[in-house]
Protein backbone atom coordinates (compact mmCIF):
# COMPACT_ATOMS: atom_id res chain seq x y z
CA UNK A 1 0.00 0.00 0.00
CA UNK A 2 1.16 3.47 -0.74
CA UNK A 3 1.88 5.63 2.50
CA UNK A 4 3.32 9.08 3.14
CA UNK A 5 5.86 8.75 5.91
CA UNK A 6 8.10 10.36 7.92
CA UNK A 7 11.37 8.77 10.42
CA UNK A 8 12.76 12.39 11.83
CA UNK A 9 11.16 15.75 11.86
CA UNK A 10 12.04 19.02 9.88
CA UNK A 11 10.31 20.50 7.32
CA UNK A 12 7.39 18.89 5.13
CA UNK A 13 10.37 17.93 2.49
CA UNK A 14 10.62 14.96 5.05
CA UNK A 15 8.08 13.60 4.20
CA UNK A 16 8.39 10.87 1.64
CA UNK A 17 6.23 8.03 -0.76
CA UNK A 18 6.75 4.80 0.15
CA UNK A 19 5.61 0.99 -0.10
CA UNK A 20 4.42 -1.01 3.03
CA UNK A 21 2.82 -4.05 3.72
CA UNK A 22 -1.14 -4.07 4.13
CA UNK A 23 -2.03 -4.35 7.57
CA UNK A 24 -4.20 -6.55 9.55
CA UNK A 25 -7.13 -6.32 12.41
CA UNK A 26 -6.28 -7.54 15.44
CA UNK A 27 -8.50 -7.88 18.26
CA UNK A 28 -10.61 -4.79 18.93
CA UNK A 29 -9.02 -3.65 15.82
CA UNK A 30 -10.51 -2.11 12.73
CA UNK A 31 -8.75 -1.96 9.03
CA UNK A 32 -10.01 1.32 6.81
CA UNK A 33 -9.33 2.29 3.26
CA UNK A 34 -9.15 5.60 3.82
CA UNK A 35 -11.04 7.53 1.24
CA UNK A 36 -10.08 11.12 2.39
CA UNK A 37 -7.22 11.87 4.94
CA UNK A 38 -7.96 15.57 7.04
CA UNK A 39 -4.83 17.41 7.40
CA UNK A 40 -4.78 19.36 10.17
CA UNK A 41 -2.08 22.56 12.42
CA UNK A 42 -0.90 19.29 14.51
CA UNK A 43 -0.48 17.47 11.71
CA UNK A 44 2.68 19.91 10.70
CA UNK A 45 3.35 20.81 14.31
CA UNK A 46 3.95 17.05 15.40
CA UNK A 47 5.97 16.53 11.59
CA UNK A 48 8.44 20.09 12.22
CA UNK A 49 8.62 19.09 16.06
CA UNK A 50 7.30 22.17 16.96
CA UNK A 51 6.77 21.79 21.16
CA UNK A 52 4.62 18.45 20.33
CA UNK A 53 6.38 15.41 20.07
CA UNK A 54 9.71 13.53 18.16
CA UNK A 55 8.42 10.39 16.68
CA UNK A 56 10.39 7.32 17.01
CA UNK A 57 10.84 4.93 13.88
CA UNK A 58 8.66 5.39 11.18
CA UNK A 59 5.45 7.25 11.30
CA UNK A 60 2.07 8.51 9.00
CA UNK A 61 0.50 11.83 9.54
CA UNK A 62 -3.02 12.33 9.79
CA UNK A 63 -5.57 12.13 13.07
CA UNK A 64 -8.21 12.24 10.83
CA UNK A 65 -9.80 10.94 7.74
CA UNK A 66 -13.07 9.28 6.23
CA UNK A 67 -13.44 5.82 3.54
CA UNK A 68 -14.89 2.12 4.45
CA UNK A 69 -14.00 -0.78 6.40
CA UNK A 70 -12.04 -3.41 4.88
CA UNK A 71 -11.51 -5.89 7.68
CA UNK A 72 -12.31 -6.18 11.73
CA UNK A 73 -11.04 -8.13 14.46
CA UNK A 74 -12.61 -9.95 16.77
CA UNK A 75 -14.62 -8.15 19.51
CA UNK A 76 -15.77 -5.24 17.27
CA UNK A 77 -19.51 -4.94 16.71
CA UNK A 78 -20.01 -1.60 15.63
CA UNK A 79 -19.09 -1.80 12.28
CA UNK A 80 -18.49 -4.26 9.25
CA UNK A 81 -16.50 -4.99 6.45
CA UNK A 82 -17.89 -2.15 3.49
CA UNK A 83 -18.99 0.04 5.96
CA UNK A 84 -18.71 4.18 5.50
CA UNK A 85 -16.67 5.13 8.21
CA UNK A 86 -15.04 8.27 10.33
CA UNK A 87 -11.81 7.99 11.49
CA UNK A 88 -10.64 10.42 14.48
CA UNK A 89 -7.25 10.80 16.94
CA UNK A 90 -5.77 7.88 14.56
CA UNK A 91 -2.02 9.26 15.15
CA UNK A 92 -2.48 9.34 18.80
CA UNK A 93 -0.79 6.56 19.65
CA UNK A 94 -0.75 3.92 16.23
CA UNK A 95 2.61 4.86 14.29
CA UNK A 96 0.42 4.96 11.30
CA UNK A 97 -2.44 7.64 10.93
CA UNK A 98 -4.74 8.49 7.67
CA UNK A 99 -2.32 9.75 5.30
CA UNK A 100 -2.27 5.97 4.04
CA UNK A 101 -4.25 3.71 1.97
CA UNK A 102 -5.24 0.97 4.31
CA UNK A 103 -4.94 2.27 8.46
CA UNK A 104 -5.32 0.30 11.27
CA UNK A 105 -7.05 1.62 14.28
CA UNK A 106 -8.36 1.00 17.46
CA UNK A 107 -12.25 0.50 17.26
CA UNK A 108 -12.95 3.33 19.12
CA UNK A 109 -11.29 5.54 16.83
CA UNK A 110 -13.83 4.35 14.25
CA UNK A 111 -17.46 6.11 13.50
CA UNK A 112 -19.70 5.06 10.90
CA UNK A 113 -20.64 7.61 8.97
CA UNK A 114 -24.42 8.49 7.52
CA UNK A 115 -24.90 7.67 3.64
CA UNK A 116 -25.99 11.40 3.74
CA UNK A 117 -22.28 12.64 4.49
CA UNK A 118 -19.88 13.13 1.97
CA UNK A 119 -15.98 11.48 2.90
CA UNK A 120 -15.15 15.28 2.68
CA UNK A 121 -17.31 15.66 5.19
CA UNK A 122 -16.04 12.72 7.46
CA UNK A 123 -12.81 13.50 6.98
CA UNK A 124 -13.40 16.82 8.29
CA UNK A 125 -15.00 16.33 12.04
CA UNK A 126 -12.33 14.69 13.83
CA UNK A 127 -9.80 17.29 15.71
CA UNK A 128 -11.87 20.47 14.57
CA UNK A 129 -15.38 19.39 15.79
CA UNK A 130 -14.44 16.92 18.77
CA UNK A 131 -12.16 20.30 20.04
CA UNK A 132 -14.92 22.11 19.21
CA UNK A 133 -17.63 20.33 21.41
CA UNK A 134 -15.44 19.96 24.40
CA UNK A 135 -14.65 24.18 24.27
CA UNK A 136 -18.60 23.96 24.09
CA UNK A 137 -19.49 22.02 27.07
CA UNK A 138 -16.46 23.07 28.97
CA UNK A 139 -18.87 25.65 31.23
CA UNK A 140 -22.36 24.03 33.00
CA UNK A 141 -23.50 22.23 30.01
CA UNK A 142 -21.98 18.59 29.78
CA UNK A 143 -23.56 17.78 26.14
CA UNK A 144 -24.62 19.08 23.06
CA UNK A 145 -28.43 18.37 21.38
CA UNK A 146 -31.13 20.76 20.04
CA UNK A 147 -32.23 23.29 23.31
CA UNK A 148 -28.95 22.52 25.25
CA UNK A 149 -27.47 25.98 24.65
CA UNK A 150 -31.03 28.22 24.64
CA UNK A 151 -31.25 31.37 25.86
CA UNK A 152 -27.07 31.56 26.04
CA UNK A 153 -25.04 33.59 23.70
CA UNK A 154 -21.30 32.30 22.89
CA UNK A 155 -18.75 34.37 21.22
CA UNK A 156 -15.81 32.26 19.17
CA UNK A 157 -12.81 33.86 18.13
CA UNK A 158 -11.76 33.83 14.67
CA UNK A 159 -15.26 32.26 13.29
CA UNK A 160 -13.58 31.79 9.72
CA UNK A 161 -11.03 28.51 10.84
CA UNK A 162 -11.50 25.25 10.79
CA UNK A 163 -12.39 24.89 14.40
CA UNK A 164 -14.17 28.57 14.54
CA UNK A 165 -16.53 27.30 11.85
CA UNK A 166 -17.37 23.62 13.79
CA UNK A 167 -17.98 25.75 17.35
CA UNK A 168 -20.09 27.79 15.33
CA UNK A 169 -22.32 24.58 13.28
CA UNK A 170 -22.59 22.57 17.01
CA UNK A 171 -23.69 25.83 18.93
CA UNK A 172 -26.26 27.44 16.34
CA UNK A 173 -27.36 23.43 16.63
CA UNK A 174 -27.49 23.42 20.50
CA UNK A 175 -29.71 26.68 20.79
CA UNK A 176 -27.25 28.99 21.29
CA UNK A 177 -26.62 32.71 20.05
CA UNK A 178 -23.50 33.08 18.01
CA UNK A 179 -21.21 35.86 17.88
CA UNK A 180 -17.66 35.44 16.17
CA UNK A 181 -14.94 37.73 15.39
CA UNK A 182 -12.97 37.69 12.59
CA UNK A 183 -10.38 39.94 10.75
CA UNK A 184 -11.57 40.71 7.34
CA UNK A 185 -14.85 40.80 4.96
CA UNK A 186 -13.68 37.86 3.18
CA UNK A 187 -13.95 35.67 6.49
CA UNK A 188 -16.57 37.26 7.60
CA UNK A 189 -18.91 36.00 4.95
CA UNK A 190 -17.64 32.56 5.32
CA UNK A 191 -18.41 32.80 9.09
CA UNK A 192 -22.03 33.95 8.60
CA UNK A 193 -22.34 31.09 5.88
CA UNK A 194 -21.15 29.00 9.16
CA UNK A 195 -24.41 30.29 10.78
CA UNK A 196 -22.93 32.84 12.66
CA UNK A 197 -26.19 35.57 14.26
CA UNK A 198 -23.03 37.85 14.26
CA UNK A 199 -20.00 39.04 12.91
CA UNK A 200 -17.42 41.18 14.46
CA UNK A 201 -14.71 42.57 12.63
CA UNK A 202 -11.76 42.91 15.56
CA UNK A 203 -9.52 45.03 13.33
CA UNK A 204 -12.32 47.33 13.08
CA UNK A 205 -14.32 49.82 15.63
CA UNK A 206 -14.82 48.75 18.81
CA UNK A 207 -15.20 45.54 19.04
CA UNK A 208 -16.09 45.30 22.88
CA UNK A 209 -18.64 48.06 22.42
CA UNK A 210 -19.90 45.98 19.48
CA UNK A 211 -20.22 42.47 20.73
CA UNK A 212 -21.97 44.48 23.88
CA UNK A 213 -24.93 45.92 22.46
CA UNK A 214 -25.23 42.69 20.85
CA UNK A 215 -25.38 41.05 24.45
CA UNK A 216 -25.78 43.61 27.05
CA UNK A 217 -25.50 41.24 30.01
CA UNK A 218 -21.83 40.03 28.28
CA UNK A 219 -21.14 36.68 26.40
CA UNK A 220 -22.05 33.11 28.30
CA UNK A 221 -19.26 30.85 26.53
CA UNK A 222 -15.82 32.02 24.64
CA UNK A 223 -14.49 29.78 22.45
CA UNK A 224 -10.63 31.18 22.41
CA UNK A 225 -8.03 30.10 19.99
CA UNK A 226 -5.58 33.52 20.56
CA UNK A 227 -5.24 34.01 24.50
CA UNK A 228 -2.93 36.22 24.72
CA UNK A 229 -4.31 38.81 22.23
CA UNK A 230 -7.88 38.80 23.19
CA UNK A 231 -7.64 38.64 26.74
CA UNK A 232 -8.47 42.27 27.16
CA UNK A 233 -11.65 41.83 24.54
CA UNK A 234 -12.38 38.35 26.67
CA UNK A 235 -12.23 39.92 29.75
CA UNK A 236 -14.33 43.13 29.03
CA UNK A 237 -17.82 41.23 27.15
CA UNK A 238 -17.60 37.84 29.04
CA UNK A 239 -20.84 38.19 31.70
CA UNK A 240 -20.30 37.35 35.22
CA UNK A 241 -20.07 33.43 35.55
CA UNK A 242 -18.54 33.35 32.20
CA UNK A 243 -16.99 30.23 31.13
CA UNK A 244 -13.17 31.02 28.92
CA UNK A 245 -12.25 27.64 27.08
CA UNK A 246 -8.77 27.82 25.09
CA UNK A 247 -8.08 25.25 22.32
CA UNK A 248 -4.76 26.92 20.69
CA UNK A 249 -2.23 29.37 21.82
CA UNK A 250 -2.06 31.74 18.75
CA UNK A 251 -0.80 34.58 19.17
CA UNK A 252 1.67 33.64 21.93
CA UNK A 253 2.11 31.32 24.36
CA UNK A 254 2.13 33.15 27.85
CA UNK A 255 -1.21 35.43 29.75
CA UNK A 256 -0.91 37.77 32.46
CA UNK A 257 -4.15 37.17 33.99
CA UNK A 258 -5.79 39.78 35.79
CA UNK A 259 -7.05 37.61 38.85
CA UNK A 260 -9.25 40.36 40.82
CA UNK A 261 -11.07 41.41 37.25
CA UNK A 262 -11.30 37.07 36.80
CA UNK A 263 -12.43 36.98 40.26
CA UNK A 264 -14.87 39.64 40.48
CA UNK A 265 -16.82 37.88 37.46
CA UNK A 266 -16.69 34.30 38.59
CA UNK A 267 -14.61 33.72 35.73
CA UNK A 268 -13.76 30.26 34.07
CA UNK A 269 -11.06 29.24 32.52
CA UNK A 270 -10.25 25.80 30.86
CA UNK A 271 -7.68 24.64 28.65
CA UNK A 272 -7.70 21.68 25.80
CA UNK A 273 -6.24 19.74 24.10
CA UNK A 274 -7.18 15.98 22.33
CA UNK A 275 -4.63 13.90 23.19
CA UNK A 276 -5.05 13.70 26.84
CA UNK A 277 -8.97 14.30 26.89
CA UNK A 278 -10.53 11.81 28.95
CA UNK A 279 -12.38 8.88 26.63
CA UNK A 280 -15.61 9.31 27.88
CA UNK A 281 -15.38 13.05 26.84
CA UNK A 282 -14.84 11.72 23.25
CA UNK A 283 -17.04 9.70 23.28
CA UNK A 284 -19.48 12.00 24.41
CA UNK A 285 -18.26 14.29 21.22
CA UNK A 286 -18.41 11.49 19.11
CA UNK A 287 -22.09 10.64 19.77
CA UNK A 288 -23.18 14.51 19.83
CA UNK A 289 -21.39 14.89 16.70
CA UNK A 290 -22.99 11.68 15.07
CA UNK A 291 -26.41 13.15 16.19
CA UNK A 292 -25.94 16.48 14.73
CA UNK A 293 -25.08 15.18 11.34
CA UNK A 294 -28.11 13.33 11.79
CA UNK A 295 -30.20 16.36 11.71
CA UNK A 296 -27.73 17.63 8.78
CA UNK A 297 -26.56 20.63 10.75
CA UNK A 298 -22.77 20.19 9.83
CA UNK A 299 -21.80 21.06 6.46
CA UNK A 300 -18.46 21.40 5.08
CA UNK A 301 -17.40 23.87 1.61
CA UNK A 302 -18.17 27.27 0.66
CA UNK A 303 -21.90 27.27 1.06
CA UNK A 304 -20.91 26.02 4.39
CA UNK A 305 -17.96 28.52 5.61
CA UNK A 306 -15.46 26.00 4.96
CA UNK A 307 -13.86 26.18 1.61
CA UNK A 308 -11.75 22.88 0.55
CA UNK A 309 -8.78 22.13 -0.79
CA UNK A 310 -7.96 18.97 -2.88
CA UNK A 311 -4.22 17.61 -2.72
CA UNK A 312 -3.12 14.29 -3.97
CA UNK A 313 -2.10 12.01 -1.50
CA UNK A 314 1.51 12.59 -3.61
CA UNK A 315 1.17 16.20 -2.69
CA UNK A 316 1.25 15.70 1.01
CA UNK A 317 4.07 18.01 1.88
CA UNK A 318 2.30 20.69 -0.17
CA UNK A 319 -0.88 20.02 1.42
CA UNK A 320 1.45 20.96 5.28
CA UNK A 321 2.84 23.67 3.79
CA UNK A 322 -0.91 25.27 3.02
CA UNK A 323 -2.23 24.28 6.69
CA UNK A 324 1.27 25.84 7.76
CA UNK A 325 0.78 28.72 5.76
CA UNK A 326 -2.96 29.36 7.28
CA UNK A 327 -5.00 28.81 4.46
CA UNK A 328 -8.82 29.47 5.06
CA UNK A 329 -10.86 26.41 4.58
CA UNK A 330 -10.42 22.54 5.00
CA UNK A 331 -7.12 20.94 3.70
CA UNK A 332 -7.66 17.29 2.37
CA UNK A 333 -6.08 14.33 0.66
CA UNK A 334 -7.41 12.47 -1.55
CA UNK A 335 -6.51 8.81 -1.99
CA UNK A 336 -9.51 7.31 -3.80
Amino acid sequence: MRAIVYSGTGPSSVLRLVDRPEPSAGPGEVVVRVVRSGVNPTDWKHRSGAGLSDPVGEVAPGQDGAGIVEAVGPGVGHVGVGDRVWLLLARNGPAYGTAVELTVQPANRVVPLPDGASFDLGAALGVPFVTAHRALTSGPVPRLAPGALAGQTVLVAGGAGAVGNAAIQLARWAGATVVTTVSSPKKAALARAAGADHVVNYREGDPAAEILALAPAGVDLIVEVAPAPNLALDFAVARVHATIAVYAGNGGDHVALPVLTAMRKNLRFEFLVLYTLDEKLVQAAVEDITAALGDGAVRVGEAAGLPLHHYDLVKTADAHDAVERETVGKVLLDLD
